[in-house]
């Protein structure tokens, strides 16, 4: 072989190295029931925030967290502490993808992404 096919077959290999480890990261979402059964370990949440529930946000105290109460699509209410800055428009959120780790009875949420509703929501031109 030459030495260019040796190159060219170790870089393949790295590449699928790669991608392969990527592959792995991928995960569905998950509800409070399975991610209380994989407590410590990381999950995705996804649900709504409980705007019944007060939304606890004290930047004096710790400008970098804040806690809310999360409904899972399953109806459980989460209590949720959030290591991450707290979106404009928090409580209009529509649905939230948290990531992170149950510890106990709370979600210890690194990641959130917030899907806020359309400012075009109003406007919606529908077709005949």
């Amino acid at each position: 072989m030459k030495k260019s096919h040796i190159i060219l077959l170790v870089l393949l290999a790295l590449c699928i190295g790669v991608f392969a480890s990527k592959l792995g990261n991928v995960s569905s979402y998950s509800s409070y029931k399975e991610a209380k059964e994989k407590e410590g370990k990381s999950v995705q949440l996804v649900g709504n925030l409980n705007k019944e529930k007060p939304v606890n946000f004290d930047p004096v105290k710790d400008p970098n967290s804040f806690s809310f109460t999360l409904i899972d699509k399953n109806g459980d209410n989460v209590e949720v502490v959030c290591y991450d800055d707290m979106p404009t428009d928090f409580e209009k959120s529509e649905d939230i993808v948290l990531t992170g780790a149950m510890k106990g009875e709370v979600f210890y949420a690194n990641e959130m992404l917030v899907k806020c509703p359309s400012k075009y929501q109003d406007n919606e031109i529908t077709k005949q």
